[in-house]
């Protein structure tokens, strides 16, 4: 209602019609109304909108993207947040990606880098400083290979399998036969 009128109640004047018609309970009534009733302002602060001089006026806000951002918006691509969570209750502490793009941006004012080698180049270094940084996509390169391997091994143990099972034929063909051949021999003895 406060928007459709022509003049604007304030909080006060609200405040105290709904104790007037009992709407509200003087238990309900709010700790700055008697404060506001003692003194009162000598106008009413109301807020209006300031008119606007020169028509809309649109707030450009610059988009905040520093290059440190960038650098670890492709190091989060690339590597993923890692196997460790972010220690926040240490004051010192340095999350991986932090070190990464603080030895990105040492090579990178070195210069002695190409620029485009310059990312796997800082996973080199901080290798070696003894950071070990995983690819988001090998743990499941390394589980599919499990899995085919397991694959593999299944069908080289049936193809196994089945080799025994047709040698321990073989072998119980030549056994039979040559049980039939020696009691062919015990009977005919002259043969």
């Amino acid at each position: 209602m406060g928007r459709l009128c022509p003049f604007s109640l304030g909080p006060f004047s609200g405040t105290r019609d709904l104790l007037r018609s009992r709407v509200l309970a003087e238990a309900q009534k709010p700790l700055w109304f008697d404060v506001y009733a003692a003194f009162p302002p000598l106008r009413e602060p109301v807020y209006q909108e300031p008119r606007q001089r020169y028509g809309k006026v649109k707030d450009v806000i610059p988009p905040i993207l520093y290059q440190e951002d960038e650098i670890r918006a492709t190091f989060y691509e690339a590597f993923g947040n890692g196997p460790k969570a972010f220690e926040l209750s240490r004051l010192n502490f340095k999350s991986t990606s932090q070190r990464f793009v603080e030895k990105f941006n040492e090579l990178q004012k070195e210069g002695k880098i190409e620029p485009e080698k310059l990312f796997e180049e800082t996973g080199k270094q901080l290798l070696a400083e003894g950071i070990i940084l995983r690819r988001k996509g090998t743990a499941n390169v390394a589980r599919q290979t499990r899995e085919e391997a397991k694959t593999r091994d299944l069908v080289l143990e049936m193809n196994l399998q089945n080799i025994l099972e047709e040698r321990q034929e073989q072998k119980q063909d030549q056994e039979e036969e040559h049980l039939e051949s020696t009691d062919a021999k015990k009977e005919n003895p002259l043969s």
